[in-house]
């Protein structure tokens, strides 16, 4: 089984290219050769430079890196889906971010995809019973990266999260595959109420930097939301709302604005 996994890993073309794109970096920049080699090239595959990343990055005077490694490590066993889901946020981040050239990027320096890997194990412990190693998780991910996603919200494939400052997204919400949103952005409850209270997006959407989308209404596939607006009520699917309260204003100006990425209301982003 280990030589399987060595040759799967020996074959794999995204983290083959990674690991190019490392030994590159570090050819342009010697100074950064311990921070590349300890992140990327001392780990055979990409699961394991995820479990160092986010080690590193949630590691605290009251967890350690080897501990909250094991951790990660055991997930990723136990449930190969969040590799899988890994690997589809980190190219949705690299074919939909004009800022990112290199699969590596998001790795090293993007804290939208950190966060969201980290969250993923949250979720994961959260689904196996262990809450509170769930709620440590959220916290750190909350303190190092500004994003707070409850542990018991459920995203999707393909999330792309850019500049990811400021995120919220609550306990039931709901995220689809294939969403993008930026920064401040926030999926929000109404009140104190402790039933389903949290908004469900559907897959493709566009969410502008400093939405807020509130309650538990429906947002369709392949909307956008503008930046700024502040969605109450069910979005359908391919429009494009914006305001204070948010209206339809148009549809949605492509058949995927999450990857299109174009947020000018009133254009077609195919033209």
């Amino acid at each position: 089984m280990a030589d399987l996994r060595t040759n799967i890993a020996t074959l794999d073309p995204v983290w083959e290219q990674i690991t190019d794109e490392a030994r590159q970096a570090v050819t342009d920049e010697p100074l950064i050769g311990g921070f590349v080699h300890a992140c990327i090239l001392h780990h055979k595959s990409i699961e394991k430079a995820l479990s160092y990343r986010i080690a590193a990055k949630l590691a605290s005077n009251e967890m350690s890196m080897v501990v909250v490694r094991e951790i990660v490590e055991e997930a990723y066993v136990a449930n190969p889906e969040l590799v899988a889901a890994s690997r589809a946020d980190l190219v949705a981040i690299y074919e939909r971010d004009p800022a990112c050239h290199r699969l590596l990027q998001p790795i090293l320096y993007f804290k939208g995809y950190q966060a969201i890997q980290a969250y993923r194990v949250g979720h994961y412990l959260w689904d196996q019973g262990h809450r509170d190693l769930a709620y440590f998780f959220q916290m750190r991910v909350s303190e190092i990266f500004g994003v707070d996603i409850h542990p018991a919200a459920k995203l999707g494939r393909g999330i792309m999260i850019d500049h990811a400052h400021s995120i919220v997204i609550g306990e039931t919400a709901v995220v689809g595959d294939n969403v993008s949103m930026l920064h401040s952005v926030t999926l929000g409850g109404t009140g104190k109420e402790e039933e389903d209270r949290h908004p469900k997006i559907g897959d493709g959407v566009l969410i502008g930097a400093g939405a807020k989308v509130l309650g538990n209404i429906k947002v369709g596939n392949c909307s956008r939301i503008a930046a700024g607006s502040v969605v109450l009520a069910e979005v359908p699917a391919c429009k494009t709302v914006a305001g204070i309260p948010a209206k339809i204003v148009g549809e949605a100006g492509c058949d995927q604005p999450s990857i299109s990425m174009n947020h000018m209301l009133g254009k077609d982003s195919n033209a």
